[in-house]
């Protein structure tokens, strides 16, 4: 059994759940690999000289039965971006606060180890998004993909921008808003969610467009098929404009087409039988909670 663990940022409170963590794949043999910042964060007394390290361009490939991560859900996107196309099912520990995708609360830790043993999960692939535009990618080099959403917003000003948006080559509108949201199913809990955007379960294949802040008051969200192509063009009072993927952003010069598709590959997620989407919705998003109901 190999394990990754990551972890984004560390927290006093979240030693002893690693400590736990790494004890339970200790019962089991495991090999163990820590990415390289987080490993130097570990006390000596936990380490074992036997423990591997992993960058964002060493130390993981496809044999790697999961990767674990200790954080929230940002913390599982900047996984994705070590993940990448090996296929490595993720598995996220919550020290964070809501967490759709970091569903395991650091308390069960070690059922993190004990169920996967047992077999008591499946896997769930989550598609992800691509820039294809060479200008954009260059900015973004091989991590051209977001799991979450990619997003255009404006920049260094408080006027709208309007985001001429046409899909599969056909005109669809120009958004006068503060920016657009090209969210995947996984990331209409995200960013989407708060700007409007509907809940989409993670295995449809489909992908929304969600207005940020929109002025034309009729504009609302769009959930469209995952094979469109999306493709947009900015203008607005400032000579720039910023892009995101997921949690890396950078700055491109207004009227730079931009295409948008989905990714040929997909990000794995391990899903507990005792975790689900429709669990999360309920603890999260408190639904039920109405004492009607």
């Amino acid at each position: 059994m190999k394990v990754a663990i990551y972890g984004q940022t560390y927290q006093d409170d979240a030693i002893a759940y690693v400590v736990e963590l790494l004890d339970e794949l200790q019962k089991e043999n495991a090999q163990v690999a820590i990415e390289e910042d987080f490993y130097s964060l570990i006390p000596n007394q936990n380490k074992n000289k036997s423990y591997g390290v992993f960058t964002t361009t060493s130390g993981l490939d496809d044999t790697f039965d999961m990767l674990v991560s200790f954080g929230g859900d940002g913390t599982i996107l900047r996984a994705t971006t070590y993940v990448k196309d090996f296929g490595i099912p993720i598995v996220g520990v919550n020290t964070g606060r809501l967490g759709f995708l970091s569903t395991f609360a650091k308390e069960d830790v070690r059922k993190v180890i004990q169920e996967f043993v047992s077999g008591a999960y499946h896997i769930v692939e989550r598609s992800l998004v691509e820039v294809a535009s060479d200008i954009v990618s260059s900015e973004f080099g091989a991590l051209n993909f977001a799991l979450n959403e990619i997003t255009v917003s404006r920049k260094d000003t408080t006027s709208m921008i309007t985001v001429e948006t046409y899909l599969n080559d056909e005109y669809l509108t120009s958004y006068w808003a503060d920016g657009l949201i090209i969210s995947t199913p996984t990331g209409s809990t995200g960013y989407s969610l708060s700007c409007g955007g509907p809940v989409i379960v993670p295995t449809a294949k489909s992908l929304v467009l969600t207005p940020i802040a929109p002025h034309n008051l009729n504009a609302r969200p769009l959930v469209i098929s995952d094979t469109t192509v999306i493709r947009l063009k900015v203008s607005g009072r400032e000579e720039n404009h910023l892009i995101s993927l997921d949690s890396r952003i950078a700055s491109i010069e207004n009227g730079t087409e931009i295409v948008i598709k989905k990714a040929d590959f997909t990000v794995k997620m391990i899903e507990y039988t005792s975790e689900s989407f429709l669990k999360t919705l309920r603890n999260k998003l408190l639904w039920g909670e109405d004492r009607r109901n």
